[in-house]
């Protein structure tokens, strides 16, 4: 792993002025270091960068992560750490306040007093939002894998097959294509179900005349990608093709105007105010997208509570939607490389309105 990270962090360390950062996040801790291991703690100063493990990693540990000193931690890892800032003279620590229970807290307050604990959110997440050339090429895998999978599907697709039989193929492809599993739980919605967003595959069977939701993704090393593709099967009446056709229309107006410098408040009313101008405003309940990375969740939102300017090297989803209950849903998404003068898509699969037939 290369030392720009550290070096960012570090950065950010000085200008909070903290002498020493202890990170506990499994996500951070593989993002600083390059280790994939379950277990392991991270304490860097502006001379030291320790990464502290049990015997379980004590060969790949060295391995992957070549720019930290690698040691074996004692059975209590506070016994540890203690030893360790009291040898570099360390009298504070930051450590990840949303990351660390309050009873761990207490305990670590207790065993490394008078060391001051300092509580830090979002320090490592922020410098995750900006993802450089090696991140964004593994994303890009991530996505390829997620295009081939949807490619796939449409042919599994018939009425009978339930939610879920197309939900363990599309993992399966996964897994074979390089995935080390699905970035999330799948969601396949069909029916008067594809208005639910969050509506993850069931034991019901694919009906006639009626849409499915596709959301899912791949994580590939490390890094996931997320992509929403609504089909229909049977022959869509006249408002299935309307509800599609406006969440298209939402989409690629979002994709069009989406560029550095705006903020995710602004982005989510590019995407926002085309379906209220149809009247389904209130149909569409859910933010325009999100950051995605090592997590499916990042930093930046857009939505229309945030104020985060979007810059290059941010890695976001655009996945507007409209959900009617009792009748159905149609949210659509791609992920997006923001960059210097605009954007770019890293997913490709169609989004014409696939018809498929019964």
């Amino acid at each position: 792993m290369s030392t720009v990270r550290l070096n960012k962090l570090r950065q950010a360390m000085k200008e909070r002025q903290l002498e020493a950062m202890f990170i506990t996040s499994s996500v951070n801790r593989r993002y600083l270091t390059g280790f994939t291991g379950s277990a392991g703690y991270v304490i860097v100063t502006a001379e030291q960068a320790y990464l502290l493990t049990d015997f379980r990693y004590m060969t790949q540990a060295p391995e992957q992560a070549a720019a930290f000193t690698v040691a074996e931690h004692a059975p209590n890892v506070v016994d540890t750490i203690k030893e360790l800032l009291s040898k570099w003279g360390v009298r504070s620590i930051g450590f990840e306040q949303d990351q660390v229970p309050y009873s761990r807290y207490a305990a670590y307050k207790q065993h490394l007093a008078p060391v001051e604990l300092v509580p830090v959110s979002g320090m490592l997440e922020s410098i995750r939002n900006f993802k450089d050339a090696e991140e964004i090429a593994i994303i890009e895998q991530a996505t390829a894998i997620a295009d081939r999978t949807y490619d796939h599907i449409l042919s599994y697709i018939k009425p009978g097959v339930t939610e879920k039989e197309l939900e363990l193929e599309m993992e399966f492809f996964m897994r074979r294509q390089g995935a080390s599993g699905p970035s999330f739980e799948t969601i396949v919605a069909s029916g008067v179900r594809s208005a639910l967003p969050h509506g993850v595959a069931s034991d019901k069977p694919i009906g006639h005349d009626e849409f499915i939701t596709f959301d899912f993704g791949a994580i590939y090393n490390g890094y996931v990608s997320d992509l929403t593709r609504t089909v229909f099967v049977g022959t869509p009446s006249d408002r299935h093709r309307e509800i599609y056709n406006v969440v298209l229309e939402s989409q690629l107006h979002t994709l069009q105007y989406l560029k550095p410098g705006m903020s995710g408040k602004e982005a989510d009313a590019l995407s926002r105010d085309i379906i209220t101008a149809h009247g389904y405003g209130d149909a569409y309940g859910h933010s325009a997208g999100h950051g995605i990375g090592l997590e499916v969740h990042e930093e930046p939102r857009l939505s229309k509570l945030s104020d985060t300017v979007l810059q290059p090297g941010m890695v976001v989803t655009v996945e507007p939607g409209i959900y009617i209950p009792g009748f159905g849903g149609v949210r659509i998404e791609d992920d997006v490389l923001i960059t210097e003068d605009g954007i770019r898509i890293l997913t490709h699969s169609s989004k014409e309105f696939t018809i498929l037939p019964v």
